[in-house]
């Protein structure tokens, strides 16, 4: 598969990639820029750092900032905090999606990238809950195709956890490590699933993306991306089957600049597979 350079935006930390089904529209996120991207245009500047964000039902954005749940209405770039955590001076929101009954799941984590003082929440739009706590970078997050499992990265584990997923409720039960990430791979950080129930995960310094069957921890593929800092990938297209890949220059070396020039930039991939939609927050 030939991973194309769709847009060279040099992000310093490109993320959270999102289909928007309706319109047809990637949204995705340079988190420490405080900047959403539509496709391969700035769509609004903010004042606040933006980990993710996924479309709504009634046309608008769920963002999730430093440390609140925010709807964004992109007609009027108009904020409302829904919901704001307590959460320490310290921490940021990171990697988040909805699931499929349309709750917003996002996690945090400190800005030190070093202590364990962050949470996986799930939001209803009126409540949190927390569903995983005491997490370094919360990050990548996917369900099977049959939503019955929950899939989730904590990066410095280097380990794919699954949980039974209660769509009823969105009660996790049940951990286990799934996939195990060798070092030399890189450090898994966003993900995603296809319809085949395989997951496919972005690895930050490793410069690819990594596919795995979860049912047998196996690795299925590497796809090779001309950015070091592969952060985050998700599905889109009319059929699905493009898969979008963000990344990122933070904390990289002049020198490791100068060997991926292309960091920062927006790729994507034609795939074989259909992938899973990104789910919509029911309002």
């Amino acid at each position: 598969m030939n991973v194309e350079l769709i847009f060279d935006a040099r992000a310093t930390l490109g993320e959270g990639p999102a289909w928007d089904a309706r319109t047809q529209t990637l949204y995705w996120v340079d988190i420490l820029e405080k900047n959403i991207y539509a496709d391969v245009e700035l769509f609004a500047e903010l004042d606040d750092l933006i980990g993710c964000l996924a479309p709504c039902e009634n046309g608008h954005l769920i963002l999730g900032t430093r440390a609140s749940f925010t709807d964004f209405e992109p007609a009027t770039a108009q904020q409302t905090v829904l919901y704001t955590l307590t959460e320490s001076a310290h921490n940021r929101m990171n990697d988040g999606k909805c699931d499929p009954a349309g709750r917003f799941l996002a996690g945090t984590m400190a800005m030190n990238e070093s202590e364990p003082s962050g949470n996986l929440y799930s939001f209803n739009g009126k409540q949190t809950e927390v569903l995983i706590p005491n997490v370094t970078i919360s990050n990548g997050m996917a369900w099977s195709p049959d939503y019955k499992t929950f899939y989730y990265i904590d990066t410095p584990t280097r380990e794919v956890k699954a949980f039974d997923y209660d769509l009823k409720t969105g009660k996790i039960a049940n951990p286990r490590v799934v996939i195990q990430i060798p070092a030399s791979f890189g450090w898994p950080d966003g993900m995603t699933s296809d319809m085949q129930g395989n997951l496919w995960i972005a690895m930050w310094g490793g410069a690819q993306i990594t596919k795995w069957n979860p049912n047998t921890g196996v690795l299925l593929e590497k796809i090779p991306v001309p950015a070091l800092n592969t952060s985050c990938c998700a599905f889109g297209g009319k059929n699905m089957n493009e898969l979008f890949i963000t990344s990122a220059r933070h904390g990289m070396s002049e020198k490791e600049i100068t060997s991926h020039p292309h960091s920062g930039g927006l790729f994507k991939v034609i795939t074989k597979v259909e992938g899973m939609p990104t789910f919509e927050f029911t309002v």
